[in-house]
């Protein structure tokens, strides 16, 4: 102990006046914010209700978090509307990097005032040991809405009452609490102008006019580049025999535009239902001014693009390409989500869920796993919705009992229906063809 009290470090530690910072106010935070360079920013109590999702995650990340804080920048809107994909993922990518460098110099900031934080990165989740589950700690859009920056389109993108849809979003965890008074609330209104453009420009059809949204073919489609399909890519390069067999299945374009995703950055395919959205203060004049002049020069070039959109063999997509954009190039690629665990199939269900292929088909599920991961569910289809809920619950036309590694093996396709019954990895009680139903609905 003699040693440490004589260390430099620590004598100078000792002979230095302890000055106790001031407490830091609401409004200071949002100055410091804004100064920073963010274009507007809310915050959250860690123990709102809204947080009851990223709780355990945020708190696994950052103990100390008290608060959460949900910071917005501004993006350039005719570069997010332009056909030409390098133009507008350049957007994505340096105003992603502006979110990250902001939210960098606030954190600087209060730990300069002696409060402990930290960012998260603004996307590009690396917590991988879960996907395709929850990969991320901080859900921003839901932190968004929580904190009063706006709330949700049928888009499914955040809409901003003065800037629209055309923003980006990070997030600051950090030791620090405020009054109820001074948190953020959601506003009592709706942005979303309900004019439907972002259905007519979505490539896939993922967004229903009713509001519903496929998320898998949005998912197989924009993010082609990123997590899932570049999964999907390594297994097609593995598969191939040749490199003549290789061409076959994939294009000279599409190759280059995946190692220009691994050397620049990952490319959205589509961001079109944010490039067409007219919504927000700052947004709606061109719009309203002219509605027929907005559309030629806004949605029709995006709609008229020659492209390839990557679609799930006999997925809704896949059908809606070939009814609505002919001219455009459906590509069939692999699932780009393929569960590793018996709960990350049971969590994305609803995702995978085909409304399309549905049609029809009213039945309940009860699903029982055991072996080494044992769990039980229930699966309601009808109408051409989904819902999944823990347990058994209630009387199922079909009873579907497995072990757990082989339903994980004839996910990946590594084993077939007929030899898990023969082994006993599966046993059915009820009309074996809602299994055959089953199975087309998450194509």
């Amino acid at each position: 102990m003699s040693k440490l009290d004589n260390h430099p470090t620590v004598r100078a530690q000792r002979a230095r006046v302890q000055v106790k910072p001031e407490p830091l106010t609401a409004q200071q935070l949002r100055l410091l914010c804004l100064e920073a360079g963010a274009d507007d920013m809310g915050f959250v109590a860690i123990d709102r209700a809204e947080m009851d999702l990223d709780r355990e995650s945020i708190l696994r990340v950052f103990p100390a978090t008290r608060t959460v804080v949900c910071i917005l920048c501004k993006m350039n809107i005719e570069p997010v509307r332009s056909p030409a994909r390098n133009v507008a993922n350049l957007e994505f990518h340096q105003s992603g990097d502006r979110v990250n460098e902001v939210a960098h110099q606030i954190v600087a900031q209060l730990q300069s005032r002696g409060i402990r934080a930290l960012n998260p990165p603004m996307a590009f989740p690396m917590e991988m040991e879960g996907f395709p589950g929850k990969v991320w700690s901080v859900s921003l859009k839901p932190l968004a809405v929580a904190a009063g920056l706006g709330q949700m389109g049928i888009h499914r993108n955040l809409i901003h009452p003065k800037f629209g849809n055309f923003v980006l979003l990070g997030s600051i965890l950090l030791d620090w609490s405020a009054s109820a008074q001074d948190e953020g609330r959601p506003i009592d209104y709706n942005p979303c102008l309900d004019c439907k453009l972002c259905v007519a420009a979505c490539p896939v059809g993922a967004i229903s006019p009713q509001g519903d949204f496929n998320f898998s073919s949005c998912y197989t489609h924009n993010y082609r580049e990123f997590m899932g399909g570049f999964t999907d890519w390594v297994e097609t390069v593995a598969d191939s025999g040749s490199a003549a067999e290789y061409r076959k299945r994939v294009g000279i374009g599409e190759t280059v535009s995946m190692w220009q995703s691994l050397a620049f950055g990952a490319n959205y395919k589509a961001a079109y239902c944010m490039s067409v959205c007219p919504a927000g203060e700052d947004v709606i004049g061109p719009f309203l001014d002219d509605r027929a002049s907005f559309v030629k020069e806004i949605v029709r070039p995006l709609q008229q693009q020659s492209e390839n959109v990557y679609v799930l063999p006999n997925s809704d997509a896949e059908a809606y390409v070939a009814r609505r954009f002919p001219h455009k190039r459906a590509r069939r690629v692999g699932p780009v989500s393929q569960a590793a665990t018996i709960q990350g199939f049971i969590q994305t269900l609803r995702h995978g869920f085909q409304p399309g292929k549905s049609k029809g088909l009213e039945a309940v599920y009860h699903f029982r796993f055991s072996g080494d991961e044992s769990a039980e569910c229930t699966v309601t289809i009808g109408q051409q919705k989904i819902e999944v809920q823990k347990g058994l619950v209630g009387k199922a036309q079909l009873i579907v009992s497995a072990d757990s590694k082989a339903w994980l093996r004839f996910l990946r396709k590594e084993i077939g229906v007929p030899r898990m019954l023969i082994t006993g990895a599966l046993r059915l009680k009820g009309d074996p063809r809602l299994l055959v139903a089953f199975g087309k609905c998450f194509p």
